[in-house]
């Protein structure tokens, strides 16, 4: 390689938070699958699961602010190790929370809502640090397309995770799982910390060249904010407020694969417990194509017609073909045919997830940990309320009136995209940082 051409380590860094997240909804969809046997194991019903469901989003939901500070503040390679070390120990003690100290004083259900909570604290910090890392080492022109290559991390781990865990618990049983994914996330966490780097300037390998790429030029300054956080700025802006809603709504058709569509698949559709867990893989791996062509397609659309198409356009148009397929996929009739539905709702969905977290960004790249947990926090409080409100309103009036509700909702996230200018950073008064 010619000294004069850049290095290519940001991409490396980029494979590093694909990792994290395969991971992390690895860690994050297991114990749906697991259900299938801890529910009639401790004899717990659909809404009493859907509260432990919902205890890990809350406590992930109100957890990303601070994580996104603790990154902005402190750097994300130190607290994505630790962050990725404490969810790692809990997952392992998914597996004997039925037994621990606690049940005597919260019950079965109080002690794996306290153990799930605790690992919605831990994989917190991932998500705002992992765009942090975007923002600190992303060249501007291909943001949304790194954003969207680090996000299919979550739609790989959530592909992957249902076979995977059907082996294992069919093979060795469903405690097993959870102590080999914590033992992969202790392995995962040195890898981390070994690897990667808070900035380019930070990494022995990275040439001028690639700095220069990166919009950082001649001055190394780390972009992590050291100063008072302009925490009213960042709360009065209308746009940050209207991508959290729209996230909001991703996130509660999100937490239905995560938490109920293998259930969904099994009981309601009728599917074997083998190929439901073949099949719960199609939204995720469909997820997996769409965040990073998303990516690709928004940096492009920024490059020729500006942000405010090439963001809140493809969002809204997203939005309005996830709320068509959802609706299509739970009138059919035919098995297979809703599965194919239901996938391509999930591909139009995460089409436009690369948009939202580049947005973060464009809104404010000093704080882009901050910005994209607020943002995050918006989206999992729609997850929180998926996995409860989902299976109640399935046992009242049905799956599909369920499905319905997802439809409308996704029109309501369209709508919230209309008012979104990226263009409006809560920071870009400042000319020194890279837009």
């Amino acid at each position: 390689m010619s000294s004069d051409a850049p290095t290519r380590i940001r991409w490396r860094i980029i494979a590093l938070i694909f990792v994290v997240y395969v991971l992390m909804f690895f860690d994050r969809v297991n114990i749906s699958i697991a259900a299938k046997y801890i529910m009639p194991e401790y004899g717990l019903g659909k809404v009493e699961f859907g509260v432990i469901f919902s205890a890990f989003v809350m406590a992930y939901a109100l957890a990303q602010v601070p994580g996104g500070w603790l990154g902005d503040r402190f750097g994300p390679r130190r607290v994505m190790t630790w962050a990725i070390v404490w969810w790692s120990v809990f997952t392992a003690l998914t597996a004997v929370a039925g037994e621990s100290f606690l049940v005597p004083w919260l019950g079965v259900v109080g002690s794996f809502v306290v153990v799930r909570a605790l690992i919605g604290l831990g994989e917190a910090a991932a998500p705002a640090n992992g765009n942090r890392m975007v923002a600190n080492w992303s060249a501007p022109r291909e943001r949304a397309l790194a954003a969207g290559l680090t996000l299919a991390g979550t739609s790989i781990g959530g592909a992957l995770t249902p076979p995977l865990i059907v082996w294992i618990m069919t093979h060795w049983g469903w405690r097993e799982a959870f102590h080999l994914a914590g033992a992969a996330g202790l392995l995962v966490a040195l890898v981390w910390y070994w690897l990667s780097a808070d900035t380019p300037a930070e990494h022995p390998r990275v040439n001028a060249q690639e700095r220069a790429l990166i919009g950082l030029g001649s001055n190394p300054t780390p972009t992590q904010a050291r100063g008072a956080v302009p925490w009213r700025r960042i709360f009065a802006s209308r746009d940050l407020w209207c991508l959290s809603g729209a996230y909001a709504v991703l996130g509660y058709n999100v937490y239905f694969y995560l938490a109920w569509f293998y259930l969904y698949l099994v009981n309601e559709r009728g599917f074997s417990l083998e190929a439901g867990g073949i099949y719960t893989m199609a939204p995720f791996l469909t997820m997996a194509v769409a965040g990073p062509l998303g990516g690709w397609l928004s940096d492009a659309l920024v490059a020729r017609r500006g942000k405010r198409l090439g963001r809140s356009g493809l969002g809204g148009a997203c939005m309005l073909l996830t709320g068509v397929l959802v609706t299509a996929g739970a009138t059919t009739p035919n098995a297979t045919l809703a599965v194919v539905l239901l996938a391509a709702s999930t591909g139009t969905l995460v089409l436009s997830v690369a948009a939202f977290w580049a947005t973060t960004i464009d809104l404010s790249h000093r704080y882009a940990g901050i910005t994209a947990g607020v943002m995050n926090m918006g989206g999992n409080l729609g997850g929180a309320l998926s996995p409860t409100l989902m299976p109640w309103l399935a046992e009242r009036h049905g799956w599909q009136v369920s499905l319905y509700v997802m439809g409308a909702l996704s029109l309501l996230g369209a709508l919230c995209w209309a008012g979104i200018r990226p263009e409006r950073g809560i920071d870009a008064e400042d000319s020194a940082l890279p837009v």
